[in-house]
């Protein structure tokens, strides 16, 4: 990898330097070198531009149409990544292909495939946080990005055709991508490396896409010091080069209304200074080709088939110089079927996998998460996943790697950037609920989570909620080993204040407010990605107090002391929470309480739940159950029994209208992604068809047979959460209208 500095040249003098280049670049003869005895060495710059770069494509087109070879590549930002698929041996129709398959939402979506998180991080979906996480220490810290890149980085490993670390000069075309040092501000001109780790710090946006660490640098776009790399390829032993600007011009006085504009415009102006300098270095012989994007934006990617053309045609209009280089067509479809050879990534085993400065991450636990092991031939595609699992740990900002050859053994170096911002996070979250009527509700969520206590992974979280239900939850987890099977022992608390209502049929009749106080400890294990078992003790007091409604509901003991031996099994392969597309998620929990644990009633409880999704294009249908109940001869405590309805819960009921000891429900679920997204989910429409059972209700009177239920909603993915406006319709003739942020099943 070499780093050089470019010096930009003023505007006026460059553009005085393209005045007299242009007319002599018509005039001259590329064809000269040939005279000399040898065909010229052509070399290709694709600028950075965004999704403007697409346009590379179109032109690319052009050139295998005249026939003109491409001995090497040079490229930025998109540049880089049309420049690394056609070098490492994409043909022009693939890359076309792809261009249709890129989205905004592919491309830039925070997340990794879900199945690669951590369960540890995964439960965290369950609530309805926004934002990201906080950095908490001297000063509170944000991340260096909108997005971490991980998902940037994940297409572009499946875009590559060479997988796996690799010296451009042995790719199909030899190659160059362009970075910027955000430290020292110089130029990074990269000559080796993993190809989608390359192209992922060659994009980095600064501001919108976290820098990219590599070997102790923080990188960001090329764009910044070398957008068009004229000078890569004159080092490259360039005689002709074909230059192919789509960058962005600058912003009219009218366009510089905002602050989102006046930003925009400086790194405009910075990207435009560095481009006229390299203009400035073409030659006569040199060829400039610059597509007309002007309706495009760099953040077009939602569109990038409708700007392949456009490069097309940029192309054409430079044709007769074009047909100056070709070559015969014998010698040309020899060329391109040795540059269509896809290059075999290097397999051999590693004697060896370490992990680069790690402060405080074990890199035990890191490693222990990954299939690739020493001694075993690399499989490319167990590797991709191991980084993404790496990262999905939630500990690292980036995750690459790297071969050393040291004293003749081969050595996997992983360079996992532990977060800048950690290793103690604050996280919000905010939930609403409204049936248009009578109610509505909300909870207001703090999380606190301190990370990395001791070598083992230990976690201290602290939880906290105001709203209809009031808490506050703290448990310290000690894993007790490192493995892909991590058994732990999790001692807690928690304190928690909530008031529900009674109903009579459609009248609410009381309303109580119930308190809890426990304390427990649970032992259990985590099956990485998969999920995770827990048994443990719990101990502490409840108390209810009727707060309105008649004086006869409020007979009986209203404090009651509590212990109880517990389970959960918790199982998570849903590809998302909010809107699942694909996937199954199922949860097993059991509570016997005990007398001899201190507990004033002696009962067994049990529930089970379950939801799979499964998609054909844009229709998705979700299917889920729930059961609960008592197992023995003792009958369920008033306060721990079930309460019901709600949207999806039964819909057409009032939230919490069914409270009985048992429940038995069913549901399915069709939903239509109406509207995508860009970086969030988009827009659903849905229906959903729903059957309830609550026996024995705790009210005489209430409905006791089997429920049936439907109902009609729009969703959409907001950056504070889903939001749900929905109608349920029982076929009692119960009906309500419901508003949600958050997840409602």
């Amino acid at each position: 990898m070499r780093i050089a500095l470019r010096f930009g040249q003023g505007l006026l003098g460059a553009a005085l330097t393209l005045s007299v280049l242009i007319p002599a670049a018509a005039a001259a003869e590329p064809a000269a070198t040939a005279a000399a005895g040898k065909r010229p060495k052509i070399c290709l710059v694709l600028s950075g531009g965004g999704a403007r770069g697409a346009a590379h494509v179109g032109v690319l087109k052009v050139l295998e149409e005249y026939r003109v070879p491409v001995h090497c590549i040079a490229g930025t930002s998109m540049g880089a990544l049309i420049g690394a698929g056609y070098a490492t041996g994409s043909s022009v129709a693939e890359l076309e292909e792809i261009s249709r398959q890129i989205t905004t939402e592919l491309l830039f979506k925070e997340k990794p495939p879900r199945d690669e998180i951590d369960m540890r991080r995964k439960v965290d979906d369950y609530k309805p946080y926004f934002g990201p996480e906080i950095g908490v220490g001297g000063s509170f810290k944000l991340p260096k990005g909108v997005v971490s890149g991980v998902q940037l980085e994940t297409v572009l490993r499946r875009l590559s055709k060479a997988k796996g670390y690799h010296r451009f000069d042995e790719l199909p075309i030899p190659f160059r991508a362009i970075a910027t040092d955000l430290v020292t501000g110089k130029a990074v001109v990269f000559d080796d490396g993993e190809i989608a780790n390359v192209m992922r710090a060659s994009m980095s946006v600064p501001g919108a896409v976290a820098p990219a660490e590599f070997g102790g640098m923080m990188l960001v776009d090329g764009m910044l010091t070398s957008n068009l790399p004229v000078e890569t390829a004159r080092t490259m032993g360039a005689d002709v080069i074909i230059a192919v600007n789509v960058g962005t011009p600058l912003l009219t006085r009218e366009q510089l209304g905002s602050i989102l504009g006046v930003t925009g415009q400086m790194l405009s102006i910075l990207t435009e200074q560095n481009v006229q300098a390299s203009l400035a270095l073409l030659k006569p012989i040199d060829i400039l080709i610059t597509p007309e994007l002007g309706e495009y934006s760099t953040g077009d990617f939602d569109h990038l088939p409708a700007i392949v053309p456009r490069g097309e045609a940029a192309a054409r209009k430079v044709a007769e110089r074009l047909a100056q280089l070709s070559i015969p067509a014998d010698e040309y479809a020899a060329l391109r079927q040795k540059q269509l050879v896809t290059v075999a990534p290097d397999l051999r085993p590693v004697d060896a996998i370490r992990f680069e400065k790690l402060a405080r991450v074990n890199p035990k636990n890191a490693q222990a998460v990954m299939e690739t092991k020493p001694g075993q031939p690399i499989d490319q595609a167990v590797l991709d996943a191991d980084m993404r699992r790496i990262y999905g740990t939630g500990d690292f900002e980036h995750v690459n790697y790297s071969y050393i050859e040291e004293q003749g053994r081969r050595i996997m170096a992983v360079d996992a950037v532990e977060k800048t911002w950690g290793p103690d996070y604050l996280r919000f979250g905010l939930g609403l609920s409204s049936d248009f009527g009578n109610d509505a509700y909300y909870n207001i969520l703090a999380s606190y989570r301190k990370t990395w206590i001791n070598t083992l992974g230990a976690e201290w979280r602290t939880d906290f909620q105001l709203g209809r239900s009031s808490s506050l939850f703290s448990e310290f987890y000690q894993p007790l080993n490192v493995g892909r099977f991590a058994f732990f022992v999790a001692p807690r608390i928690g304190l928690e204040r909530r008031a529900f209502d009674l109903y009579q049929g459609n009248t609410r009749v009381a309303t109580f407010d119930t308190a809890n106080a426990w304390g427990g400890a649970d032992v259990g294990v985590n099956f990485r990605q998969y999920g995770t078992l827990r048994l443990g003790i719990t101990s502490g007091k409840a108390e209810a107090n009727l707060d309105t409604g008649p004086a006869w509901l409020a007979t009986g003991k209203t404090k009651r002391d509590r212990g109880a031996y517990t389970g959960l099994l918790l199982l998570d392969r849903m590809d998302n929470i909010n809107f699942p597309r694909e996937g199954w998620r199922g949860r097993v929990t059991a509570y016997a309480s005990d007398k001899q644990l201190g507990a004033d009633d002696e009962y067994n409880k049990w529930d089970v739940d379950a939801i799979s999704a499964h998609s054909f294009g844009e229709h998705t249908f979700n299917l889920g159950l729930k059961a609960g109940g008592k197992y023995g001869s003792k009958p369920l405590p008033v306060y721990d029994q079930y309460q019901w309805g709600g949207f999806m819960q039964n819909s057409g009921y009032a939230t919490g209208q069914l409270y009985g000891e048992s429940i038995r429900y069913g549901r399915a679920i069709y939903y239509h992604r109406i509207m995508r997204g860009t970086l969030l989910d988009g827009a659903y429409a849905g229906l959903s068809y729903e059957v309830g059972k609550v026996p024995r209700p705790l009210v005489p009177g209430n409905p006791d047979g089997v429920l049936r239920s439907a109902s009609a909603f729009i969703a959409a993915d907001t950056p504070l959460g889903p939001v749900y406006l929905g109608y349920g319709h029982a076929a009692d003739g119960n009906s309500s209208w419901y508003f949600y942020l958050g997840r409602p099943f």
